[in-house]
């Protein structure tokens, strides 16, 4: 994977505990710094599609958990074309 450089501002305090993190753990302080960035780039991320895109029709009460567990597995079991029965 390729890198780019960047410079950021940070808190003497923040990178002090990185150090400490840094030397503890054996690895970079910059590998931490790396890691924040991208946690935070994946927590503010958009994403083009919905999580959930399929919608479900009920039988219009409240299901019950293993209704539940039954409907949400039949919904993300990989559609397959080879003609596999269903279990029922």
């Amino acid at each position: 994977m390729s890198m780019k450089r960047t410079n950021v501002y940070a808190d003497p305090a923040d990178l002090a505990i990185i150090k400490e993190a840094a030397k503890r753990r054996g690895i970079s302080e910059a590998e931490i710094i790396r890691q924040g960035i991208h946690l935070a780039a994946m927590a503010n991320r958009v994403w083009d599609e919905p999580l959930f895109s399929r919608t479900f029709e009920g039988p219009g009460r409240t299901l019950s958990k293993p209704e539940v567990r039954d409907t949400v597995a039949e919904a993300v079991r990989p559609e397959t074309s080879s003609g596999s029965g269903s279990v029922a």
